[in-house]
C-alpha cells in the first residue's frame, strides 16, 4: 500500500497540492541526504513511513492558527504538517546549518509562504504564544516542557512523537493522552477538555 492509499484508508484529508509538494520534498531530501546526512530515512519506503508518521495526528487534531516544531531536523513533523495545513503559520526551529538550509531551500522551491525557518534552538526564540507545539525524537518530555515555557500558554496543545518509554516521562498530574499507532506513541498534552 502506498503513502496516498494509507492516508486515504486512515481518513486523513490533505489539500490538493500536497501530493505534488511531498514528491518534490522527497526528491530533494533523498538528494541532499546523500551528501549531508539530514535524516535516517535513506530510501523512498522509509521516507514514506516517516511522512505517514508525521501526518497521522491529522486524525485527531485540527489545523491550528500557528504552530512551532522544535528541532525539525529534515522536516519531521513540522514541514510535512505545514504542507498538510496550508492555513497554519508554521515555525520550524532547527539550529543545525545543513538542516535549516535544506528547510529554507524546500520552502523557497515550493513557495511555502506559511513556513518560517528559524536557525536556532527553540529556547532562543523570542517569547510568543503558539497554538500547537510539536517535536519528534528531540529530548524527554520534561525538558521539552521547560524549553517551550515562553512559547505557550494554558490553551496551547503540545504533540510529542514518542516511543514506548513515553509512560515513564509523563507525570499523572499532567493533563495528557497517549495515542498509539504505527509503532508510535503520540503524546498529546493540553487542557483536559481540549485533548
Amino acid at each position: 500500500m502506498n503513502l496516498k492509499q494509507k492516508t486515504e484508508e486512515n481518513g486523513i484529508n490533505l489539500p490538493k497540492n500536497f501530493w505534488h509538494n511531498i514528491e518534490v520534498y522527497k526528491k530533494y531530501l533523498l538528494q541532499w541526504n546523500k551528501t549531508h546526512n539530514l535524516t535516517g530515512a535513506k530510501d523512498a519506503v522509509t521516507l514514506d513511513d516517516f511522512i505517514f508518521d508525521a501526518l497521522y495526528p491529522l486524525k485527531f487534531l485540527d489545523s491550528p492558527k500557528n504552530m512551532l516544531d522544535i528541532g525539525t531536523g529534515a522536516g519531521f513533523p513540522g514541514l510535512v504538517l505545514a504542507m498538510a495545513w496550508p492555513d497554519a503559520q508554521v515555525t520550524l526551529a532547527e539550529p543545525l546549518v545543513k538542516r535549516s538550509s535544506f528547510l529554507q531551500f524546500v520552502k523557497a522551491k515550493l513557495g511555502l509562504s506559511n513556513v518560517r525557518v528559524e536557525r536556532k534552538r527553540a529556547e532562543e526564540l523570542p517569547p510568543q504564544i503558539f497554538e500547537l507545539i510539536t517535536s519528534r525524537a528531540v529530548t524527554d518530555t520534561s525538558l521539552l516542557l521547560k524549553i517551550s515555557e515562553n512559547l505557550r500558554n494554558e490553551d496551547t496543545k503540545l504533540l510529542f512523537y514518542k516511543g514506548e518509554r513515553v509512560f515513564d516521562e509523563v507525570a499523572e498530574s499532567l493533563p495528557h493522552k497517549v495515542i498509539m499507532a504505527n509503532k508510535r506513541h503520540y503524546l498529546l498534552i493540553g487542557k483536559e477538555e481540549t485533548i
